[in-house]
């Protein structure tokens, strides 16, 4: 059973994802050249924690040469891979242009 601050947080996550301003993790590895989001998350602090596990995942399955970042933005896609050419049109939508 979901608490009431789950229920407010799942809300809350919904409206930033609208408006673009979710936090999510962008996994890029280079063998296979694929780009990963995963997220989407309220807050940084909280993309950053789920890091460590995605990695693991991805090592798991043979992945290498992984670059993170967590960002806000609105991806289109969960997985883009550059050796199916989907890549081209990344639909990627950045906030705004500052780091992190």
């Amino acid at each position: 059973m979901k608490t009431i601050w789950q229920n407010l947080k799942e809300v809350l996550i919904n409206v930033f994802q609208g408006f673009g301003l979710a936090w999510w993790v962008e996994v890029v590895t280079q063998n296979p050249r694929c780009t990963y989001y995963f997220g989407p998350f309220l807050s940084s602090t909280e993309a950053k924690t789920a890091i460590k596990g995605y990695v693991e995942d991805l090592e798991q399955e043979g992945a290498q040469g992984i670059a993170i970042n967590v960002k806000r933005c609105k991806p289109a896609a969960l997985t883009i891979a550059d050796d199916l050419g989907e890549r081209i049109d990344r639909k990627v939508q950045p906030v705004f242009s500052g780091q992190m």
